[in-house]
């Protein structure tokens, strides 16, 4: 695997491969990779040719008191971990190369409707900084194909809605989350938790799961589903459980908007805080499957 950090030097191996009728395949990270951000390169070996990775922690996603200073940085061990699930190379841009006149001067990109509410009330500006930095990766990138993983639901929805509104040629490939024996789903952020911490996590999907299966029994059964009652029945569970619920919300799965009684594709989405980590998950429910 091939590590460059310089836009020129990107862009030179991204128009050897274009010289070459070769595909490409991006999975951007923030690094501190687990077997989920593996897991996105293992799929994007089946859509293309040539795979690029990019470990970027964007400070513009982050806001005031969040954990970017302390966000682990483990390069060496990213590196080992790429290389070994076969990326071709990885781009490691500093701040002053993606932001180079800085945050407060840089253009940036604002995707209505999805970026609003759940993580996006709870932390604003993240996806104004998200869509942004994935915007600017895309172009320097340039692939035909790009990874991302299902447990930051409402972020994928957000890049997909750029994707399609700002008529990129790029297929956004959504990829299952992966989780621990117990449920819990993996992020980097798994890393605050304490052994404690680590025993009551995995309450958020389960809650979550109880959740999705009193939907799918009240359809199956032609009831008038309770969506917010449920909800917040859940959530007290959560809570009950040890964690702090920040939201938990069932939406239409395309347009994250408050469910309907005629709506039969959804998500659950919710975010908790366990100790110093904010856990996020959700779970989606095809009602059309019997």
């Amino acid at each position: 695997m091939k590590t460059v950090s310089k836009i020129s030097e990107l862009r030179a191996q991204v128009k050897t491969w274009r010289q070459q009728g070769l595909t490409i395949a991006f999975v951007p990270t923030m690094g501190n990779l687990h077997a989920g951000h593996i897991s996105l390169v293992a799929e994007a070996h089946k859509h293309a040719d040539k795979i690029v990775a990019s470990i970027f922690v964007n400070p513009m996603q982050f806001g005031i008191n969040e954990d970017i200073d302390s966000y682990p940085r483990t390069m060496h061990d990213d590196q080992q971990k790429l290389t070994a699930a076969g990326t071709d190379l990885l781009f490691t841009p500093t701040p002053d190369i993606i932001y180079p006149k800085g945050i407060t001067k840089q253009s940036f990109v604002e995707v209505p409707n999805v970026s609003e509410g759940y993580c996006g009330e709870s932390r604003p500006g993240h996806f104004r900084g998200v869509a942004t930095v994935v915007c600017k990766l895309f172009n320097l990138v340039q692939p035909d194909v790009a990874c991302f993983g299902l447990k930051d639901y409402q972020q994928v929805q957000v890049i997909q809605t750029m994707v399609e509104d700002l008529s990129m040629p790029i297929t956004i490939i959504p990829v299952a989350t992966s989780r621990e024996e117990s449920g819990l789903a993996l992020s980097s952020r798994n890393g605050y938790l304490s052994i404690e911490e680590k025993a009551i996590a995995p309450a958020l999907q389960k809650n979550l799961q109880w959740l999705a299966e009193q939907i799918t029994a009240g359809f199956a059964q032609q009831e008038s589903i309770d969506f917010i009652g449920l909800a917040k029945q859940a959530a007290k569970a959560i809570n009950h459980a040890g964690l702090h619920t920040d939201y938990l919300h069932i939406c239409h799965a395309q347009t994250l908007q408050p469910a309907s009684e005629d709506d039969t594709q959804l998500v659950i989405l919710a975010a908790a805080h366990c100790g110093k980590a904010r856990l996020i998950d959700n779970i989606q429910i095809n009602l059309n499957v019997t």
